[in-house]
């Protein structure tokens, strides 16, 4: 007799439609739990808010999380990981994940640069982890209009816009400080000619272990909710996104 269990129900948390990206990759490990996702499209980059704006955005969706009792939390957005997450985890009692820059694998290969938003370019966390991470050959590069860009272009990407809105480096690979960049992953790859990383996958392997033993058969799968900023823009972009990603 099969065994049976309840199935998770986890939240996610973006500034818009970068988050999507990262949903899609747990939904993939973790087929049978039940989703919602939570964005705030209308006030995108979450990357040039001040300290106060940002933490009172965090707190106020984190309060309407708390109200659904979720076995988990993830802070699918690269700035609020590195600007909110200690305050949001002292404040909740519930299980918070955040996406973190794959700093580690990329420069156990070489050296890397990570393209971020200016406000997780310039945080103390993503500075420690370049430190304890980065083996001293990591260099942080601020992108200030490219998740702006994404975000409102991405049924029409031109690659010529994101090639100017791309920094030049000599580095041996390139890591997303964005889960909105993950949308051009492929194109960053190829304007570079060198590997490109980011966080996805090794959050969506975390939560699956964080989780633990549950039934992830496909036939199981649960639902997916989106709310807050433009839900019918999310859910349209999540429902299309492997198209999207080619």
């Amino acid at each position: 007799m099969a065994t049976s269990f309840k199935k998770p129900k986890i939240c996610f948390f973006d500034s818009g439609i970068g988050g999507l990206t990262l949903l899609y990759e747990c939904v993939r490990k973790l087929p049978c739990a039940e989703y919602v996702y939570f964005a705030d499209n209308y006030n995108v980059p979450y990357g040039s808010l001040s300290e106060d704006k940002l933490l009172n955005k965090a707190d106020g969706v984190f309060r309407q999380i708390s109200l659904l009792k979720p076995s988990a939390a993830v802070i699918a957005c690269n700035t609020v990981t590195a600007r909110c997450a200690g305050y949001l985890r002292e404040r909740y009692d519930f299980p918070i994940l955040g996406i973190q820059p794959a700093i580690k694998p990329a420069a156990a290969a070489g050296s890397c640069a990570v393209l971020a938003t200016p406000a997780t370019a310039d945080s103390w966390a993503l500075k420690e982890l370049a430190v304890r991470c980065g083996m001293g050959r990591t260099e942080v590069l601020p992108c200030p209009e490219l998740a702006l860009y994404i975000e409102n272009n991405i049924y029409n990407i031109d690659k010529e816009k994101i090639n100017a809105l791309l920094p030049e480096t000599r580095a041996d690979s390139i890591v997303l400080g964005c889960t909105h960049y993950s949308f051009v992953k492929k194109h960053i790859e190829k304007y570079y000619s060198r590997p490109v990383f980011d966080g996805n996958l090794g959050t969506a392997e975390h939560l699956r272990t964080f989780l633990g033993n549950f039934d992830h058969q496909p036939e199981n799968t649960g639902k997916i909710w989106f709310c807050g900023g433009d839900e019918k823009k999310n859910s349209h972009i999540f429902n299309n996104i492997e198209t999207i990603l080619k």
